[in-house]
């Protein structure tokens, strides 16, 4: 492989202009065709395989008009101190503000009047309106949120407490700006850590350029592939991470290479070669973590996977092509290793260096250098200190509970939130949270019978605070019967009071021949989490075992894949620890704007999982792949532990200060759930990397020393060489100074 991503290289140097073009084109294309695209709604949410997505369909088969999975707004009225919103004035605002709902957007498919529905609390201070309608959320119009915001602000100018819950104002929160100051951080480390402006805008340009690239691409096949607008925020959040990574690598490894003495498109073919080899093994992890959350079968979530991966595999070809190819165009602007810019100091001494030439053959000990000797003196202390630390941090993960946001988890700021207290305060928390029960009573010999008693055992069950009377529709094969619970939506008697009516179904089936799903909003969010939580070890076992029998393949050894995969699992523990800590403890939360505790996001462990492995797994490859190049060319193994870290330990912790900025970036967001996605994958990454990669992994390859390296026989000879250290550059140069040497003979004789 490092033979033939040397001549890449050195083609696309040469060819530069034709390289560039071809990017340029297919940016171009990708524009165009996002500009020309249909505009696509949000795909719909569905959970194939769920209880509550069983009901869903039934509903929607049987009784299309009722709009069950449809978007939900519950708009809550309170009476000022000492009036009721049952007086003449403010009951004639609530029944005009109800009309306005109904006729404000043709989406809304119906209105529910207060005082018709009952809906008004016992010391008639609060009343609500739960309005439906006949599409998601994900799929409702701008033009349907506007009017149902228009609406409730002109109600509050009557002087009644008007508040807005549900799903229906629930969008994509706004991350520009949290991506810009992520951008802004990536400018200053590459700067530092490069000392030269043209090769810090290297990586800052080709990453653009691929996330340009990728997200244009998923918008022009939105409408055809049901690619709804929330699938290209994990791809835009990914390409930026890695497609500057990515980069980094390469022109790191090209710097060292002219600072070899290298002419600069060799320097280019050899950084390709090597660092281009680690880069596109890097790359695949990613793609596997990925692509592999499809065994969840969440649709919406395997298209997130999928599209990020197609963003990742255009930065690695980004990578491998148009960064050798604007190193060309750079020329001699971009600096040898340790050189820095006139601009940032360089260039003052080079007379004073050039009579050092001696002194400058030597390698300068760096920070990496002088860390790595310090853990190979003592590996077992260093690598209890990490693991205890780690360990320790993973602790709170003991008391994890797991579940989906809702309204009560909202800034306190929100009209959501607003809402959701009124009407816990005026009615009880249940009732921002009834479980819809659907009852199939096709089978059902006296159907209205049948939908009595399921009503009457639903009633006797712990947690029940109060049961509707059933509605059955016209075929009279099916019926919804709201059963409003006494705990809040994301309280743990509520999940159990939604297993307890499941459980109560068989007998029930057995008694009347009528089948019981519960669904709505709360049951969904109930099933999501335990689907989440039952893919997790199947996942896991995916993602790492693949991963592991590629790095074998990249490493040619067992112990090292094992490491790495027993390292990210600590690191990924650690990091949920901390996220149960701040977000379900409250630990420090002021700090990280954390205005309510509770469960931690059913989504979280398999997402994390998925995103840190693929990126714990680009510092390790980049890492030890130096470290083996060391050994294979001939170092001890402590000695080639030194040496990768003095050639990668600054671009891999420059490569991770870039991905926690723009991971950390997401934290000031008001949306509870982005933060928590934003902390978590922010502090996984500085376990991973600063931890892990650059404390444990060392120690333990010092005390393994030539163990570590080791090989089966019959798997050695099994495998494919893939040579990601660049031996077969080293072997052909080597016969090509040899057949000078014999040239030169010749000719003297």
């Amino acid at each position: 492989m490092a033979t033939f991503l040397y001549k890449l290289g050195r083609l696309a140097f040469r060819r530069r202009h034709f390289v560039a073009l071809i990017w340029v084109a297919l940016l171009t294309l990708a524009g165009v065709g996002a500009a020309s695209a249909p505009t696509a709604a949000s795909s719909s949410f569905s959970i194939p395989g769920t209880e509550a997505q069983k009901a869903f369909d039934l509903l929607e088969e049987r009784v299309p008009e009722a709009s069950a999975d449809g978007a939900s707004a519950r708009v809550v009225f309170k009476a000022p101190d000492g009036e009721k919103v049952t007086d003449p004035a403010a009951k004639a605002e609530i029944q005009k503000t109800v009309s306005a709902l109904k006729s404000g957007s043709d989406e809304v498919a119906s209105a529910a009047d207060p005082f018709q529905a009952k809906t008004v609390s016992k010391d008639g201070s609060t009343a609500y309106s739960s309005v439906s309608y006949k599409v998601s959320s994900m799929e409702l119009t701008e033009e349907s949120r506007d009017a149902l915001e228009k609406t409730t602000d002109d109600a509050r100018e009557s002087g009644l407490t008007v508040e807005v819950g549900g799903d229906a104002l629930q969008a994509m929160p706004e991350t520009g700006a949290t991506e810009v100051i992520g951008i802004a951080i990536a400018a200053v480390v590459l700067i530092i850590t490069f000392g030269s402006l043209i090769a810090a805008g290297l990586p800052l340009l080709t990453a653009l350029i691929g996330v340009g690239i990728g997200v244009s691409s998923i918008t022009a096949l939105a409408s055809a592939l049901d690619l709804g607008t929330t699938t290209s925020t994990l791809a835009m959040m990914i390409g930026l991470a890695v497609g500057i990574d990515y980069a980094l690598f390469i022109v790191s490894r090209y710097r060292g290479e002219l600072a070899d003495g290298r002419d600069r498109e060799d320097a280019a073919g050899r950084a390709v070669g090597t660092a281009g080899s680690a880069v596109v093994f890097a790359g695949l992890t990613v793609v596997i973590a990925l692509v592999g959350l499809a065994v969840v079968n969440i649709p919406m979530l395997t298209k997130m996977g999928f599209a990020a991966a197609g963003t990742v595999v255009i930065a690695v070809l980004i990578a491998l092509t148009l960064i050798p190819a604007l190193l060309g165009y750079a020329g001699k602007k971009v600096k040898p290793m340790g050189e820095k810019s006139k601009l940032l100091g360089g260039g003052k001494k080079k007379a004073a260096g050039a009579e050092a030439g001696a002194e400058q053959a030597k390698p300068k000990d760096n920070l990496g250098t002088r860390w790595a000797r310090f853990v190979v003196r003592r590996p077992l202390t260093v690598l209890l200190i990490g693991v205890i630390g780690l360990g320790a941090a993973a602790l709170p993960v003991s008391s994890l509970e797991l579940g989906l946001p809702d309204d009560g988890s909202q800034p306190t700021s929100t009209t959501q939130r607003k809402a959701y207290d009124l009407v816990s305060d005026g009615f009880g928390p249940g009732f921002n949270g009834p479980l819809m029960t659907v009852a199939d009573l096709k089978d059902s010999d006296d159907p209205k019978a049948a939908a009595g008693e399921i009503r009457t055992t639903i009633s006797k069950l712990d947690d029940v605070l109060t049961v509707a009377p059933p509605m059955i529709n016209k075929a009279g094969d099916t019926a919804i019967i709201s059963v409003v619970p006494s705990s809040k939506p994301s309280g743990i008697e509520t999940e159990n009071l939604v297993h307890s009516i499941r459980d109560a179904g068989g007998e029930i089936k057995s008694d009347t021949g009528a089948s019981v799903m519960v669904t709505g909003a709360t049951a969904m969010n109930i099933d999501v989490s335990e689907k989440l939580n039952d893919a997790l070890v199947p996942y896991l076992a995916l993602v790492v075992g693949l991963a592991f029998l590629l790095l074998i393949v990249v490493f040619r050894s067992i112990l090292v894949p094992l490491k790495a995969a027993l390292g990210f699992l600590l690191s990924v523990l650690a990091a949920l620890g901390a996220v149960v800590a701040v977000f379900q403890w409250g630990w420090l939360g002021s700090l990280f704007g954390v205005e309510q505790t509770g469960p931690i996001m059913s989504m979280m462990p398999i997402f994390m999982v998925g995103v840190v492995f693929g990126l714990a797994m680009d510092y390790e490859v980049f890492l030890v792949t130096r470290m083996r190049e060391a050994y294979v060319h001939g170092e001890r193994p402590g000695q080639a532990i030194v040496t990768g870290f003095r050639h990668g330990a600054r671009v891999v912790s420059a490569a991770a200060v870039i991905m926690m900025a723009v991971f950390a970036g997401f934290i000031g967001s008001s949306e509870q759930m982005v933060k928590m996605i934003g902390f978590g994958l922010a502090i996984a990454v500085f376990f991973d990397a600063f931890i892990v990669r650059m404390a444990l992994v060392p120690a333990v390859l010092a005390l393994l020393g030539k163990k570590a390296w080791w090989l089966p026989t019959w798997l050695d000879r099994a495998l494919p060489n893939v040579d990601v250290e660049g031996e077969g550059l080293r072997d052909a140069e080597k016969a090509a100074s040899r057949d000078q040497d014999g040239d030169r003979e010749f000719a003297r004789t």
